[in-house]
């Protein structure tokens, strides 16, 4: 994404202190802190009940028998080495027994 750095802060924070006072500042910050727990509590709770009413139902079970196989993500990756080095070695095989 993008990162902010040290003057944009700076700037906000002296945006926010012009528009709305030193004095509002510290119960603006409190209020929203108390936003972020209460999202990040829902959030939780969201997340429990499904996992609870899926393990309920079998769901979840069926999801992990469906995804229990056996996979390696860089088996993919591996073949396509092996195949360049080979390709590598066919290129510079009669190169080096030239040298």
């Amino acid at each position: 994404m993008f990162g902010i750095g040290g003057g944009e802060i700076f700037f906000i924070i002296l945006v926010i202190l012009m528009l709305f006072g030193s004095d509002k500042v510290p119960e603006m910050a409190r209020t929203f802190a108390k936003a972020m727990s209460q999202l990040k509590n829902a959030t939780n709770d969201i997340k429990s009940e499904i996992k609870k009413s899926a393990e309920e139902s079998g769901i979840a079970d069926e999801i992990k028998e469906t995804l229990n196989f056996d996979i390696d993500p860089t088996s993919d990756i591996k073949n396509e080495i092996n195949k360049t080095k080979e390709d590598l070695e066919n290129i510079t095989g009669p190169i080096k027994r030239q040298l």
